[in-house]
């Protein structure tokens, strides 16, 4: 045998790899490299993406870099678990290791997004909440993954998670809308069954105000979040959403509350006998709830000051708007008014209509602030 020569191989890292990994940081993402390469080989490639520095990898009771044999050892115990918690590197890992990491991962209540290309990485991607390969991946990978990437770089991660939680708010936002909405209405519909000797509102009336209100939300889905709200992971939580619901609920019913005080002493409608008046609380009643509800949205949607702070995206301004300014026309309109059954509105209750949105909007502010004071949290 003659030496000829020596050859070396090498498969740098992308230009753009330690830009995407330092934005994936800063959205909270924690990165661990599981391969099954030689530790020397991942822990320069993670030292270069400064995944991890020279003093990490050194006999320290936090060692960050661990192989699979040494990790086997520890299957089956406590300190398993502890490992994968600190540990970023994982090296000479088997494919049943790679699953085993990913479980312990999500046993410690992570959500875990596995990226992986080769039939070594097929049990770990079957594994994670969210499976990922390339598409110049292996076609077993492919299968196993739950998304397949057809750009090349480690920003379409970056754009991934932002856009995933960009469509977990907006999702978010509109269920605890439309719950508080609809927990509140509960309310005022006991209220007026207790007190009113009428329908507070014909099922005619409530199916053209859930039309018309539907319709606005339909541009949430191209609503904007505060950028605070993206720099944190974040998950489903029914009693979250359940607490939302039973503080901001009622606040509503005050509102409403408050238009059948106004058309029963002040417009005279106490009896089911005149059917005019009783047409005339139904509409005055539809216009209040159709408007509050609508404009409550931009408070609800974000934590800070409405229009101030932070305001909704055209598509979400326009629609509530042109819901708003429809919803107030057609009580005015006879052929829609027989159609509906509407009476026309007194030209009283404009000026109180006004009244009643802003003091629902200083509640609601209100109540929103003490509530994140006290639970620190919103959406």
């Amino acid at each position: 045998m003659v030496l000829e020569g020596v050859l070396s191989f090498i498969d740098p890292p992308k230009d753009d790899a330690a830009q995407s990994i330092a934005e994936l940081k800063d959205l909270g993402v924690q990165i661990k490299v599981l391969t099954g390469d030689a530790l020397p080989v991942a822990v320069n490639v993670c030292q270069r993406l400064e995944l991890i520095s020279r003093d990490d990898v050194t006999e320290t009771d936090d060692v960050q870099a661990i192989t699979g044999p040494e990790l086997a050892l520890l299957e089956g115990t406590d300190e398993f678990d502890e490992v994968v918690r600190t540990c970023t590197v994982f090296a000479k890992l088997t494919p049943n290791q790679k699953a085993l990491v990913v479980g312990s991962l999500r046993k410690a209540g992570h959500c875990v997004g596995m990226l992986g290309d080769g039939i070594n990485d097929c049990m770990a991607l079957r594994r994670a909440d969210v499976g990922i390969s390339v598409d110049s991946g292996a076609s077993v990978a492919k299968d196993c993954a739950d998304l397949v990437l057809t750009e090349k770089g480690l920003h379409i991660m970056v754009a991934s998670v932002t856009t995933g939680r960009l469509t977990h708010g907006n999702t978010i936002k509109y269920i605890k809308m439309v719950a508080s909405s609809n927990f509140g209405n509960v309310f005022s519909i006991l209220a007026a069954a207790a007190w009113l000797p009428f329908t507070p509102m014909d099922s005619i009336q409530l199916l053209a105000q859930n039309l018309l209100y539907d319709i606005s939300q339909i541009a949430i889905p191209w609503d904007s979040v505060d950028p605070e709200y993206l720099k944190t992971p974040k998950s489903w939580k029914t009693w979250d959403l359940l607490r939302f619901v039973v503080v901001l609920g009622p606040t509503s019913s005050v509102i409403d509350i408050l238009t059948f005080t106004l058309n029963w002493f002040y417009y005279g409608v106490k009896t089911a006998d005149n059917e005019e008046a009783v047409r005339l609380a139904q509409t005055h009643w539809f216009l209040q709830g159709l408007l509050t509800q609508t404009l409550i949205v931009h408070l609800l949607r974000t934590a800070k000051l409405p229009f101030i702070q932070s305001r909704a995206a055209v598509p979400l301004a326009l629609s509530t708007g042109a819901i708003m300014v429809i919803g107030f026309v057609i009580t005015w309109i006879p052929p829609i008014q027989r159609a509906l059954n509407f009476a026309q509105p007194s030209p009283t209750f404009v000026g109180f209509l006004v009244a009643e949105l802003l003091l629902y909007c200083v509640e609601v502010q209100i109540v929103k602030m003490i509530y994140i004071k006290i639970f620190k949290t919103w959406l």
